[in-house]
């Protein structure tokens, strides 16, 4: 390939390590190289390793690629974590002050052993908002990560620090987590993928209530086949996880070509009548049309989102006070003010609300599923607006229409969590000043894999994943 090698797709490079047409330093020095040259203006990678360390991993990998040993399918691929994961050996910060000088972990989280078993080689952690809170990244530990595309604007969040780093070219790979849109929100503002995976895919060593399809974990990559294969490294049945459902890891980065004449899509313009930016209206009309030429069947059609919003407030809010209320009880400094009442609010949650909010999501999940069984996906926008200027807390008004809490803005994506099914973000085009718009796109239960290969045939009728930052772009 011609390009720099930090704009390989990751299936490309570790093709080539395993041919050893590549070495694993080579990459590694590539990355490295990149983030001196663009990290301080994006503050996307945070808690890096040293050089050195970094370089004698990808020696070790490479020792294992000359001596036959058997090689995982992400072996040699420099990446980072969220920084709400523990990865042995570096501090997890969770972005908060509370946390500031937190000790190096002493064992990895399920993900970062998973990716190790996997052979991807981690490097450092990805800047995140205090315990991923919101769906903007920004901190008072390490800054506020701005989009490749334009560094006025927000990178996004909760995986802000995942999603720029990856449009930047700083890594190949990357992982997210959402309960309200933080894999999808920022692959829209950077114009990368993320996918809100269907509950139980990825295993999590969460604390508290594991059998909870709230919040998920999921891959971010520059298109949906390279997400298939971080996908697969990182799925499968753990026992501690009692939602975990897959069988066969490795059969989801196999993505069957899709034919998009085949395909019958319900589109939704607003998600239930939310607001709706006018330049992303635009993109969004213009990707359907375009979809529609490629031969796809295209019908308005949506699920009942009467509901949605309060039960996706009442059980994210006391996810808040149950994965953070006796900590908080056991020192509330350092935290961020809509932090500890997210927790306030969670702890005067009912059994009635919940019991509520429980029905209620059973009610949506039958109805998308429903009308799933007549259509490939439901698409709708990915967020509400292009990607906002990188002063703000929170987009307090869209289309007019003032917001008092900061998760009012993500209710385009809260509604979806709420449905219990995958989602896929992809690029969707451009507003005219060149900010990025994001197409979210959902996939039946379980139906990860025929969803990533959607992703797949979306993007090549588009054409706009293989796009990368004018600033950041090196010759």
């Amino acid at each position: 390939m011609s390009e720099p090698l930090h704009w390989w797709p990751a299936r490309e490079l570790a093709a080539a390590i395993r041919r050893r047409e590549l070495s694993a330093r080579e990459v590694m020095r590539a990355h490295l190289d990149r983030i001196a040259e663009v990290n301080d203006r994006i503050r996307a990678v945070v808690s890096p390793l040293p050089e050195r360390d970094a370089l004698a991993l990808a020696d070790a990998a490479d020792r294992a690629v000359a001596g036959g040993d058997a090689l995982g399918p992400l072996h040699g691929l420099p990446t980072a974590v969220k920084d709400l994961m523990d990865v042995r050996g570096l501090p997890t910060t969770h972005g908060s002050l509370a946390h500031a000088g937190a000790p190096p972990a002493a064992a990895d989280s399920v993900l970062a052993a998973r990716l190790r078993a996997a052979g991807a080689l981690i490097i450092g952690k990805t800047n995140t908002p205090e315990h991923g809170l919101g769906t903007l990244t920004f901190n008072p530990l390490f800054g506020t990560t701005v989009t490749p595309w334009n560094p006025a604007r927000h990178a996004g969040g909760s995986s802000g620090g995942a999603a720029a780093a990856l449009a930047a070219g700083l890594l190949p790979i990357a992982d997210g987590s959402d309960s309200g849109g933080s894999l999808r929100y920022p692959a829209a503002f950077c114009n990368v993928v993320g996918l809100r995976t269907t509950p139980g895919t990825v295993p999590s060593g969460r604390r508290g209530n594991g059998w909870s399809p709230h919040g998920v974990l999921g891959p971010m990559a520059r298109d949906s086949a390279d997400a298939a294969l971080l996908l697969s490294a990182i799925s499968g049945i753990d026992p501690g996880w009692p939602l975990s459902w897959v069988e066969d890891p490795a059969a989801l980065a196999d993505l069957e070509p899709v034919d998009l004449s085949a395909v019958r899509l319900a589109w939704s313009a607003d998600a239930g009548g939310l607001e709706v930016d006018a330049e992303v209206r635009a993109v969004h009309a213009a990707a359907r049309a375009a979809l529609e030429a490629a031969g796809a069947t295209v019908v308005d059609a949506e699920p009942d989102f009467d509901h949605a919003d309060r039960l996706w407030e009442t059980i994210e809010m006391f996810e808040f006070f149950a994965g953070g209320g006796a900590e908080v009880d056991a020192d509330p400094g350092g935290y961020r003010p809509d932090y500890l009442r997210n927790v306030e609010q969670g702890r005067r949650t009912t059994a009635g609300d919940l019991a509520e909010a429980y029905a209620r999501r059973t009610e949506l999940f039958r109805s998308t599923a429903r009308l799933l069984t007549g259509h490939d996906a439901l698409v709708l926008p990915a967020a509400p607006v292009p990607p906002p200027p990188a002063g703000v807390e929170w987009v307090a008004e869209v289309d007019g229409v003032a917001y008092d809490r900061y998760f009012r803005w993500q209710r385009m994506a809260n509604r979806v969590t709420a449905t219990g099914h995958p989602a896929l973000v992809t690029p969707a085009g451009f507003t005219p000043a060149g900010l990025p718009v994001g197409l979210q796109v959902v996939g039946r239960y379980r139906g990860d894999r025929r969803l990533l290969a959607l992703g797949a045939a979306i993007e090549r009728r588009l054409g706009h994943v293989d796009r990368h930052p004018p600033l950041f772009t090196s010759p």
